[in-house]
């Protein structure tokens, strides 16, 4: 199975969320794979890290990048080129239409591609989310924190890490990073919507431009958020090892929001 980017049929563009695993570079010649794609700057980005752990998270991340951005262009792994913008997001130099946001854990590493639209994506782990619940004071809106404190036991801690996410989510796809105070926007559950987004008017931007997911995938909650193009249904890919072929697995319980 092959994808490519193009038209999915009634105009809709594709939208691909591509998920890797680190310890899969723990096979020499996978590490030695992913490590040649990279350029000269990357690789010595990833060698700084102390831990092997962390060089694999890097080194993984770094490669999933490039190879399936190549799945949508008919260009190399090797061959892209990468500028970061003032809040340091990265994107594509020269610009192709294509949009991507990475992020990744010691377990797992994703990459979110669209065409067209701005995309952001987070991913962590089941069991951050005790210690997410710790920083909900700092972390959260005053309105989030309220009804957070209505949870409790594992639907509070589910709550906490879906909450975390999507805030890491939208902030990635603005491409400004902690620049957007975190108490100026907020992620409501409830309601016909099933969860929406306000926010504030300083923050120049309009809950109507996006549209956002959760999913599950290998003992990760995942947040996507794309800005409202017409993209078709999102596919969940797995490369593993990264640069064999992708293969198309089940995003399980992928919710949308809002839903009206």
């Amino acid at each position: 199975m092959t994808p490519h980017f193009g038209n999915t049929g009634m105009d809709k563009k594709p939208l691909y969320l591509w998920c890797a695993y680190p310890d899969d570079l723990l096979a020499e010649e996978v590490a030695d794979a992913c490590m040649a794609v990279l350029n000269e700057e990357e690789r010595a980005r990833v060698q700084r890290f102390r831990f092997e752990r962390h060089q694999r998270e890097s080194l993984a991340t770094r490669a999933l990048a490039r190879t399936a951005l190549s799945y949508g262009r008919p260009l190399s792994p090797q061959a892209w080129q990468f500028k970061l913008n003032a809040h340091g997001k990265p994107e594509i130099e020269p610009a192709c239409g294509l949009h991507f946001n990475l992020s990744n854990s010691l377990g797992l590493v994703v990459c979110l591609i669209a065409e067209g639209g701005e995309v952001g994506v987070d991913v962590e782990p089941f069991e951050r989310a005790e210690q997410i619940v710790k920083l909900a004071p700092e972390v959260f809106s005053a309105a989030e924190q309220a009804q957070l404190e209505t949870l409790q036991g594992a639907e509070k801690l589910d709550r906490a890490l879906s909450l975390w996410t999507l805030k890491e989510s939208y902030i990635k796809a603005r491409g400004m990073g902690l620049s957007l105070p975190l108490d100026k926007f907020s992620f409501l559950f409830g309601g016909a919507e099933g969860v929406r987004l306000e926010i504030d008017a300083s923050l120049c931007d309009a809950p109507e431009r996006w549209r956002f997911c959760l999913l599950d995938h290998a003992g990760h909650r995942i947040a996507a958020m794309v800005e409202r193009t017409e993209t078709g249904d999102l596919e969940l890919l797995e490369a593993r090892p990264i640069g064999a072929p992708p293969v198309r697995v089940s995003a399980g319980d992928m919710q949308w929001f809002p839903r009206v």
